[in-house]
């Protein structure tokens, strides 16, 4: 039931700016690798979101791409919400989850460093 909610969420990411496709995608994959092993191979023969899942599975990585448009929509959309929520604490309780998340998003390794550091081992 939760990996298909987070797979119907994820893909609505794609085309939706503020609800973000990668966590979704990931959860979805969790999910599935348990509950339903033919939906986790599918998504992870997907073309769009096999690559994601490997990258994320074999080095705990995303690529560059997702993590400068996750970061610019994380920043977009928590704007936003602060801009527009009239209650401070609420604002305050954002501001907190905002800072929180975007330092654990901001640290996650980028795919092309990892590739460039095995490189010149």
């Amino acid at each position: 039931m939760v990996g298909g909610i987070s797979l119907v969420l994820g893909i609505a990411g794609i085309f939706l700016p503020v609800l973000p496709t990668t966590p979704f995608i990931l959860l979805a994959s969790a999910c599935f690798m348990r509950g339903s092993p033919t939906f986790h191979r599918w998504l992870h023969q997907h073309p769009t979101f096999g690559p994601m899942l490997d990258n994320w599975h074999k080095h705990k990585a995303v690529s560059r791409k997702v993590k400068t448009r996750g970061a610019v929509l994380m920043i977009a959309s928590f704007g936003f919400s602060i801009w527009v929520v009239p209650i401070l604490y609420v604002k305050l309780g954002l501001a907190f989850t905002f800072v929180i998340l975007f330092c654990w998003f901001i640290r996650l390794p980028v795919t092309e460093r990892l590739a460039q550091q095995s490189e010149n081992h």
